[in-house]
């Protein structure tokens, strides 16, 4: 029996530990996880303690509405019907050379939201990911299709632009590779370059409306754009998101939009208030959840990228954030097949989406007709039809 009492305050004692443990989990490890990269004044946009969409903040509900833990569950084990995607998808690599001098612009779409831009001898480079899975631990969405530039066939980078602190758009194991190799100017915004830091690298984090020199007669303008940050569940929004502007000297300037939803539209011309915009990245996918949807409150489809296409007044665009991890709920094939017919609506050409690993040259700016900004509902009406609606 004295052995018996003793295994069973063993046993008990082990109990309140574990209990003892959990309770200090709950209440430590989230404000562990809940990290400060940045503190500063009061603004439009940040509270204090957290960044917010300055036009209506429709980012917190899940995306397809119902519960947070529900969405998550149908994303992990795609038990909501979606279309298939292919396992893999072939891509022919790229060999950019090693500069691109003058007003000549080459383009190459490395997949995602990772984009090659060369000109004026230099090599800037967009929310970097080379990595397999867009996600923490190994985890998350896996790559379907191989990176259209061989790291090893990368140039030389002078400019990298990170957009927010997402794993498919900020992938700490690229940007040491980079930041080791290259060395390059690093420009995001505020809060990001505090986890940017952690792969050794340096970069110049910057508000809204903020604007560093890179070289004479090129800047890199940080703007609106409407969406949200986190890299665990407990950090929602303690870093800002952003679009860029970077102002060239002659021929337009490069718009990357990021990643972003609608919101109130008006972020675009924001940008484009910065000068003629010769090339705009603009993302077209993860924007259907459930079957049907156009957008979602942090990603913008098809039907609105044409929209902020036309209110940026752009010469030419070319579509990511599309077909390589999958986020969403949409056919790899949907967004660009209903971007053709929302470009159909605006009786207009330039804006593209292309194979991953295919250089582009892109044109001197030219200024676009001058038309009336098409309003979402009538973009929608115009996109009612058996063909779109037929797309999953």
């Amino acid at each position: 029996m004295p052995v018996v009492g003793k295994l069973l305050r063993t046993v008990l004692a082990a109990l309140l530990l574990l209990v003892v443990a959990i309770g200090l989990a709950i209440t430590i490890v989230p404000r562990f996880l809940d990290r400060r990269y940045y503190e500063g004044p009061a603004s439009d946009h940040y509270d204090g303690a957290r960044f917010f969409n300055p036009d209506g903040d429709d980012t917190m509900a899940p995306p397809a509405g119902g519960s947070r833990g529900g969405f998550l569950w149908r994303q992990l084990t795609g038990s909501d019907d979606r279309p298939a995607w292919p396992e893999t998808v072939a891509v022919t690599p790229a060999h950019p050379p090693a500069r691109v001098e003058g007003t000549r612009m080459l383009v190459t779409w490395v997949g995602h939201a990772t984009v090659l831009i060369q000109t004026q001898g230099l090599n800037i480079l967009t929310d970097p990911v080379w990595g397999e899975r867009a996600g923490p631990l190994g985890f998350g969405p896996r790559r379907v299709a191989a990176p259209g530039i061989r790291f090893a066939d990368l140039p030389r980078i002078d400019l990298v632009l990170v957009s927010h602190n997402h794993y498919d758009h900020l992938e700490k194991a690229t940007l040491r590779r980079l930041w080791q190799r290259d060395r390059p100017m690093i420009v995001t915004s505020l809060g990001n370059d505090s986890v940017i830091a952690q792969t050794g690298a340096r970069a110049t984090a910057l508000d809204w409306r903020g604007t560093v020199q890179v070289r004479p007669g090129i800047r890199v303008a940080v703007t609106r754009n409407h969406h949200w940050g986190s890299r665990w569940f407990a950090d929602r929004n303690r870093a800002l998101w952003s679009s860029f502007v970077v102002q060239l000297p002659a021929g337009g300037n490069l718009f990357f939009a990021g990643d972003t939803g609608f919101g109130d539209g008006q972020w675009s011309a924001e940008a484009a208030a910065l000068g003629p915009v010769r090339l705009a990245l603009l993302p077209i996918g993860a924007f259907r959840f459930v079957p049907g949807q156009m957008a979602s409150g942090a990603h913008i489809g098809p039907a609105h990228a044409a929209l902020v296409f036309e209110r940026l007044r752009a010469a030419h665009a070319l579509a990511i954030h599309w077909g390589t991890f999958r986020l969403s709920y949409e056919a790899r094939d949907t967004p660009p097949r209903m971007l053709k017919a929302a470009m159909t609506c605006l009786n207009r050409t330039g804006f593209d989406a292309i194979a991953i690993g295919r250089m582009v040259e892109v044109p001197l700016a030219t200024a676009p007709p001058h038309t009336p900004a098409t309003t979402p509902a009538a973009m929608l009406a115009c996109l009612d039809t058996p063909a779109v609606r037929a797309l999953r």
